[in-house]
């Protein structure tokens, strides 16, 4: 099961991840956050939008919006977006 180890608002929309199999990658949440609906539409305001937290490896947002990681990690991947984190030798 994949989890988000940890996030990093990176402006805008864009939130970088790292993941539990040792990946990471950018997300920009712009489409998202564009699309209707009465959980994303707070997303929309910047200071509300870098309020996100994590919780149990998923994020959230205090109005109850948790988004998969495994979704984002897929997403991540389909768009080629995905990258392996290096390792210290």
């Amino acid at each position: 099961m994949i989890k988000i180890l940890s996030a990093e608002y990176l402006g805008g929309h864009q939130i970088r991840f790292q993941f539990s199999d040792d990946t990471h990658g950018t997300f920009d949440a712009a489409a998202l956050v564009a699309k209707d609906g009465s959980l994303l539409q707070p997303l929309r305001d910047q200071d509300y939008f870098r309020g996100f937290f994590l919780e149990l490896g998923a994020l959230c947002w205090k109005n109850g919006l948790e988004l998969s990681p495994s979704a984002l990690h897929d997403e991540l991947a389909a768009a080629g977006l995905l990258k392996t984190s290096l390792k210290a030798a």
